[in-house]
């Protein structure tokens, strides 16, 4: 059985590893990090060509079944995979970590896009932890705001003007998110609704300093896929 999961995010590479000898395993990375960790199995990077190319590349390689377990904000390849697999004929699983809910203490502020984002943060603060990754910065670059950005890579212009350049991979510690907020003196922070564990002490940590957090939204998902919320339910569904 060949399954071929797309997307290089932290469920991915566990759905592989899970699967991987016991089933073959092709994991498609879209090639944005400069040094993705690899998961197990085979791999391959970059994109396919649209709907028409993945689904000549499923039939050429023979794939069994298709795992969308990309980030929940590549919303592109996500509907490009419900056609293909379609097309193709294929079953395909979405394999989607549960997006983040406040809790009590909390002080989100919900937004549906980057550019919302930026103007939310009039009236909120002044020295801003955005944590949207390196794609999307121009959303930004007419802000007045000081700005720490956190990204895997060097992100490119446009970006603010004031803006300090933080390089890190997650996954993040409370203890860690707590203090780059003290030290940094950050107001306000503005993130993706990405779900997951190692990127969320950011949010626990703004709770306890009374920080506001712009949240942006997830786009929308294709209906009528299969949806799988964990690893396990993942492979469960590959195995029976």
């Amino acid at each position: 059985m060949h399954v071929l999961i797309l997307g290089g995010t932290t469920e991915a590479r566990a759905l592989a590893a899970t699967l991987h000898p016991e089933v073959r395993v092709t994991s498609s990375l879209a090639g944005r990090v400069a040094s993705p960790r690899l998961p197990a199995g085979e791999v391959r990077v970059g994109g396919f060509g649209g709907v028409d190319g993945l689904v000549d590349w499923v039939r050429a390689h023979h794939v069994d079944a298709v795992i969308d377990a990309t980030h929940p904000f590549a919303e592109r390849i996500s509907f490009n995979a419900a056609r293909a697999a379609a097309t193709a004929h294929v079953p395909l699983l979405a394999l989607r970590r549960p997006g983040w809910v406040p809790v009590e203490g909390d002080d989100w502020h919900p937004v549906g896009s980057l550019t919302e984002a930026a103007r939310a943060l009039d009236g909120l603060g002044e020295r801003v932890f955005l944590t949207t990754g390196r794609m999307g910065l121009a959303a930004f670059a007419d802000c007045p705001q000081w700005f720490l950005v956190r990204s895997v890579d060097a992100p490119e212009t446009p970006m603010p003007a004031r803006t300090e350049i933080l390089l890190a991979r997650g996954p993040f510690t409370l203890d860690g998110e707590s203090e780059l907020l003290r030290t940094h003196r950050v107001d306000v922070l503005v993130t993706k609704d990405s779900g997951g564990a190692a990127t969320a002490p950011k949010l626990r940590a703004a709770r306890d300093a009374g920080i506001p957090v712009v949240v942006v939204r997830r786009p929308p998902v294709p209906e009528g896929v299969r949806v799988a919320a964990t690893v396990e339910e993942a492979a469960a569904w590959v195995h029976g």
